[in-house]
């Protein structure tokens, strides 16, 4: 597989992501996480970035473990709808070329220390039968750099993508039985297949922008539900909401698309002159992930990294109303095709 077409331009994006929750009876004890804010790092700056909530709140940030800004409220007066209407302008670039050494670099004692905890396998398929035959295939890879763009390319040539197909607790197993699945499934499976090899990777959790008419997401949210008078919110959870179906309104200074949230993998590559390097690679779109990603941030797979999860207090259920709007904002021709 060879790597998408390099340009090495930097891009301009304005992000809205707008989700809004009705309750049919009034809640309270409202308490929720954002993950929603891009992060900064050397190929990506946040120029501009507010959440706005109704009813309004304080709000209040930290970091994770893994670096990535959480946005923590709680909403403590009765109510039966809540907004959160978070806003970001983005600047990206392309990542540089990777460079490729041998298996042997990944046994050095530097690289082990920079891998962690993302060397650590979640096995929730054991002996299956795909399992197998993805590993004797993943083989034939003569370096990690190799087995990276293998995987991307395997993963999407397997397994359809197909939203609906899986949801947001779905097993890795739910994908190699089915034969279909969605970015983050995809993305599961990347991690699997490459820290078995003793490559460290991990989930990343963002945005594509795309103009093909495809969302850059993946499968329908978990809807949440009131148990002994306490709810769980995990909307945000976005795998994808079915909400937008990336349709295009191009205008000649800026061009706007719906999208979903998205997801990739990002693997750990040694280097012969240096510190191994963190590069991103897109299962769902067999290449490496370039200046149309857009990282919020990461973590040891999905669960590390949810846009949004919370919980609140009343016997109420819950529906979800979420859009995420990307707009290119340096009047560019549209960005070639990809798949949510």
């Amino acid at each position: 597989m060879t790597a998408p077409a390099d340009n090495h331009q930097d891009m301009h994006f304005s992000i809205r992501y707008v989700s809004r929750y009705s309750y049919d009876a009034e809640v309270v004890d409202n308490v929720n996480a954002l993950r929603v804010r891009p992060a900064t790092n050397a190929r990506q700056r946040v120029d501009e970035f507010s959440v706005r909530l109704t009813p309004d709140v304080r709000l209040h940030r930290h970091d994770d473990y893994f670096g990535t800004e959480v946005v923590e409220f709680e909403v403590t007066r009765p109510h039966r709808e809540l907004t959160i209407d978070v806003r970001a302008r983005v600047s990206t670039s392309d990542q540089p070329d990777p460079t490729d050494t041998s298996w042997e670099a990944l046994q050095a004692a530097g690289y082990r220390n920079a891998a962690g905890e993302f060397l650590l396998q979640q096995d929730d398929a054991p002996g299956h039968r795909l399992l197998g035959e993805l590993h004797q295939e993943m083989d034939a890879a003569p370096t990690p750099l190799a087995a990276v763009m293998l995987a991307a390319d395997l993963i999407p040539a397997r397994f359809e993508y197909r939203r609906g197909a899986t949801y947001v607790d779905s097993p890795l197993s739910d994908l190699l039985d089915g034969g279909a699945g969605v970015c983050q499934d995809f993305t599961h499976l990347g991690l699997h297949l490459l820290r078995h090899r003793g490559i460290a990777a991990r989930y990343v959790s963002g945005y594509l922008y795309t103009t093909n008419g495809h969302t850059a997401g993946g499968a329908p949210l978990s809807t949440p539900h009131a148990d002994a008078g306490a709810g769980e919110q995990r909307a945000g959870e976005q795998r994808a909401g079915e909400a937008g179906h990336g349709e295009a309104r191009a205008g000649r200074y800026a061009q706007s698309v719906e999208v979903d949230t998205h997801a990739w993998v990002e693997a750990l590559l040694p280097r012969e002159d240096g510190e191994p390097v963190w590069v991103g690679v897109d299962p769902t779109n067999r290449g490496l992930a370039g200046e149309r990603h857009v990282k919020i941030g990461h973590g040891r797979h999905y669960a590390d990294v949810p846009p949004i999860k919370g919980v609140y207090r009343g016997l109420a259920s819950a529906t979800l109303e979420a859009r995420v709007t990307m707009t290119r904002d340096d009047g560019s021709d549209p960005v070639a095709a990809a798949r949510g």
